[in-house]
């Protein structure tokens, strides 16, 4: 069974300001799949220790999904927090995220979602919107546990 974190990453979210749907969406995807998962959820603020510390807490999972502040604006700050946590890139992941993304919407090529490993974990950054999240889940569902298996030493 695959362990699966999910982080929501938005201010107003954690404030309550609005309902985070982005979240939900990555765990709704996931749960309607054949994927094997237990999957967790939590919400955070747009602030460096908070994202820093929801992703630490979740290390020994075998993926964790952030979702939100991967874009240009001041307060988007989880790819560069994602990196400094990451011990190793996955260059394929943020790549094929962004070019079916692009397909969808030209705005894509101002998202600077991050995947990274740190220990036996993959972090994987997904823009914040619930189409973005949705199309992002859907593309990954039949690889997260080939990435996993690899991960642990396991043949192609």
């Amino acid at each position: 069974m695959l362990k699966i974190a999910v982080i929501t990453v938005s201010d107003r979210a954690f404030l309550g300001e609005y309902e985070d749907l982005s979240g939900p969406r990555i765990v709704a995807i996931i749960s309607q799949s054949n994927l094997n998962a237990q999957v967790t959820m939590t919400i955070v603020p747009d602030e460096k220790k908070k994202i820093s510390a929801a992703i630490i807490e979740n290390l020994g999972k075998d993926y964790i999904i952030t979702t939100g502040g991967t874009g240009i604006s001041p307060r988007d700050i989880t790819p560069d927090v994602t990196r400094e946590i990451c011990d190793k890139e996955i260059p394929g992941i943020a790549e094929t995220l962004r070019c079916e993304s692009y397909k969808e919407t030209q705005f894509a090529v101002f998202s600077r979602g991050y995947c990274g490993i740190k220990d036996n974990t993959i972090i994987i950054n997904f823009p914040g919107s619930v189409k973005a999240v949705s199309m992002c889940t859907e593309l990954l569902l039949p690889v997260l546990e080939h990435g996993i298996k690899m991960l642990h030493g396991g043949k192609h």
